[in-house]
């Protein structure tokens, strides 16, 4: 039977605040189990929540940048289980009326058409803690409980079952943590859990309406793991289905390991939690005069980034989308831009030694040690001919170990080309004389040694000579017209 696959993402990102959603304790990450908590974030008889208006804010944020309808009102709720990291045995969430709906991101789908996923809802709730099992400190048949993440603040992205394919749910997942990052709403860090993503998936015959039972995926701890979870659910799901069996519905547990997905518990309905209205909380009131201050500090976003610089710019589309992943490298190659350097020049150095070093070192753009003067420099003194490309990398490495000025390392390195005609015939009158052998070959129809005599030049010049003009100079006097 011929299936179609049908998937929606719920994304949980840990916003960028300092502090946690309803108390004052840190949200660092990599402190001491249990040094970050205080009796209002472990749900100590008595203690009351305040809501951390920044947290409120960097939702608001996101809502507005994927085009959702942000809620003048919206209502905090507890969401009732019972596990040992959860404290106070609820959770605070948001359920009928979150702060922003009905959204929508574009991708591209299996055939490369622009398609648009639409989001349910984006709300905003408090983390959980983390039972830590069978580690160092714990033995086999103990779990311990580290209450740190507790309160940290957590925006849910829920798309709508729009997506068709795990390399789709992998284009969705990637343009979020784009966003999310270019905000400045989360570090998009999916190693350390700062953006964590459960799938739900189905399958149904193909041209039908009707939605099959679904699963729920967890513990994908990548974008790589979620579309590599994916596929294997279609597979086992399909086997299922051609068996003339019922997909039972279910959360599983993704093992990377064992590159497969176990049963970890039935799947729960939002009845099971018991949702209800924090009596602790006073509704949110977000205000039209709120969302426009928001709006108006939103910066240009990385799909128009991407359509400006094609237009203005005449950069590749390649090119556009490479260097808008990130915000800050987006930025550091437009500053290059509007100090008068060529964008395609610019874009190749970017896209090369910049991005290099970036992806070598794991280090942020914000604390890369290049200015773009010094960069800008660099790219001047190749295009004026002063140094060759080659010199140009060398340079770059240079001030990127000592912090030197490149016009101090090219001298201190003897890099700077040789442009000066009377110099260069210097080189190439006695390079001529040396070899009047190949002269002759040359003028004998033997064209492939002009590229000796260039080899000979370089050699001679110990590689200052500036390749262009001796090209130049060579071939007028062996022309006759030099």
């Amino acid at each position: 039977m011929n299936f179609e696959t049908v998937i929606g993402l719920e994304v949980h990102a840990q916003l960028l605040t300092s502090s946690k959603i309803f108390c004052g304790c840190s949200t660092q990450f990599g402190a001491e189990p249990n040094t970050q908590t205080c009796p209002v974030c472990l749900g100590m008889p008595g203690v009351l929540p305040v809501t951390n208006r920044k947290a409120i804010e960097l939702v608001i944020r996101m809502g507005l940048a994927v085009h959702c309808r942000i809620n003048e009102t919206s209502l905090f709720a507890r969401k009732n289980y019972f596990y040992p990291d959860l404290p106070k045995g609820y959770q605070i969430s948001q359920y009928e009326e979150p702060l922003a709906e009905h959204g929508w991101i574009e991708i591209d789908d299996e055939s490369g058409e622009t398609k648009k996923i639409r989001i349910r809802r984006i709300h905003i709730e408090e983390d959980a803690g983390k039972s830590v099992h069978a580690e160092q400190y714990v033995r086999e048949d103990e779990s311990m409980m580290d209450f740190n993440r507790c309160g940290v603040p957590l925006m849910e992205i829920v798309s709508e079952p729009d997506l068709r394919s795990p390399r789709e749910a992998h284009q969705y997942l990637t343009r979020l943590r784009q966003i999310v990052r270019w905000l400045d709403v989360c570090d998009g860090n999916m190693e350390e859990g700062s953006l964590r993503c459960d799938a739900n998936i189905s399958l149904r015959p193909r041209n039908t309406e009707t939605m099959g039972v679904k699963t729920e995926l967890k513990n994908m701890n990548s974008i790589r793991n979620v579309e590599k979870a994916l596929m294997f659910e279609v597979s086992r799901q399909e086997e299922i289905l051609n068996r003339g069996e019922r997909v039972k519905q279910q959360t599983l547990l993704w093992d990377v390991n064992e590159g497969a997905a176990f049963p970890m518990r039935s799947k729960e309905e939002a009845h099971d939690y018991r949702y209800f209205p924090d009596p602790d909380l006073i509704p949110v009131a977000v205000p039209e005069t709120w969302q426009d201050r928001i709006q108006k500090t939103l910066p240009e976003l990385p799909g128009e980034r991407m359509a400006r610089w094609i237009r203005e710019f005449g950069i590749p589309e390649y090119d556009a989308s490479v260097l808008s992943e990130d915000r800050g490298v987006a930025d550091y190659f437009e500053t290059l831009v509007a100090a008068g350097h060529d964008p395609k020049q610019a874009s190749n150095w970017v896209m090369g030694e910049v991005l290099r070093y970036l992806n070598e070192t794991k280090n942020n753009i914000r604390t890369f040690p290049v200015k773009t003067t010094d960069l800008g420099m660099i790219l001047d003194m190749i295009r004026n001919g002063n140094i060759s490309n080659s010199a140009g990398k060398k340079v770059f490495e240079k001030v990127l170990l000592t912090g030197m000025s490149p016009d101090t390392v090219v001298e201190k390195m003897g890099l700077r080309q040789v442009s000066d005609v009377s110099s260069l015939d210097t080189v190439v009158d006695k390079v001529l004389t040396d070899h009047a052998k190949e002269v002759e070959k040359y003028l004998s129809g033997h064209d492939k040694v002009f590229g000796f005599l260039m080899g000979q030049i370089m050699k001679e010049s110990k590689g200052q000579a500036n390749p262009r003009k001796v090209s130049e100079r060579l071939r007028a006097k062996l022309d006759g017209s030099g």
